[in-house]
């Protein structure tokens, strides 16, 4: 068996408080909440959320039947459940280079602030293309290397790493930054086409958002992201699903059907608080949390 990648696990609950709630991101969760709005236009089934975390974005997409938060933190999944409970909603804990999922179980997925933690980005992108349909919309955000605020670092010869160079810079363990070329092929060799973008956070700078309100750093934004300039740290992708594969069908008493073991993809079988798979792999199910992490 190869060497699983590097897994960034926010296990630690205190991510929550310490990086979002009361720690002066009102902007960035504001335009980011924006900039779905305006790619979330159609209604769909089934939505995966990769990297949901505590379900700070779930609420935005209501305009689905049912979103499957995925995360491997089972503690932040915790605070979803909390915040979400259960009718229309499914919480997974999972290595998205495993995804454990059928066929074509997605008509939509977001990934959003996520994967700037993956040092095997084509992997996890062949799975997203793995569990949707065809003509599914995939909304994914990444880390721009390519910003303004680099660009000048790099002009002042401050940055340690070329913003025009293709390949990804790892400015801190399992964090990268991405070149927009490069993200665009990868995303290509993964069977998805690009219908658009729109850059976000162009303000995100600590002096900007202690002096100025929130609600106007947000107007801001909005303009710039009408500009469609690809120079913002945070830009959205909007990615479609080529093919033909139709959705799996879901059994309304049986929401585990398009669950698969994440190590063969065999269906499995309910049995107390676990899922056993064919070949005897048993996965648990802690507080109505679906945990494939590692088998028991």
């Amino acid at each position: 068996m190869s060497r699983r990648p590097r897994i960034c696990d926010y296990g630690d609950s205190t991510y929550r408080t310490d990086f979002w709630e009361g720690r002066g991101r009102d902007y960035e969760d504001a335009v980011e909440r924006l900039a779905l709005r305006r790619l979330l236009k159609k209604p769909g089934k089934r939505l995966l959320e990769i990297g949901a975390g505590f379900g700070r974005l779930t609420s935005e997409y209501s305009m689905y039947g049912q979103v499957v938060l995925l995360d491997y933190s089972l503690e932040q999944l915790q605070f979803a459940r909390e915040r979400y409970g259960d009718d229309g909603y499914i919480y997974v804990a999972a290595d998205a280079y495993q995804m454990p999922f059928c066929l074509g179980a997605f008509d939509g997925a977001t990934m959003i602030r996520v994967i700037h933690h993956f040092v095997d980005v084509p992997t996890v992108l062949a799975q997203v293309n793995r569990v949707m349909v065809g003509g599914g919309q995939f909304i994914l955000e990444f880390a721009n290397k390519r910003n303004l605020k680099a660009m000048l670092r790099h002009a002042l010869g401050r940055n340690g790493w070329n913003p025009y160079a293709p390949e990804a810079v790892e400015f801190v363990e399992l964090n990268f930054n991405f070149h927009p070329a490069s993200m665009r092929q990868q995303t290509a060799e993964a069977g998805f086409t690009l219908r658009g973008h729109i850059p976000v956070s162009w303000l995100r700078l600590g002096a900007l958002k202690h002096y100025l309100p929130t609600r106007l750093l947000v107007s801001l934004d909005t303009i710039f992201q009408h500009s469609a300039l690809a120079y913002s740290p945070s830009i959205f992708l909007d990615l479609w699903r080529g093919g033909s594969r139709t959705l799996a069908a879901a059994d309304a008493d049986n929401p585990e059907a398009f669950l698969r073991c994440p190590r063969t993809g065999s269906t499995m079988q309910r049995q107390g608080d676990s899922l056993v798979s064919p070949n005897g792999l048993r996965w648990g199910i802690r507080a109505g949390i679906y945990d494939f992490r590692q088998p028991l």
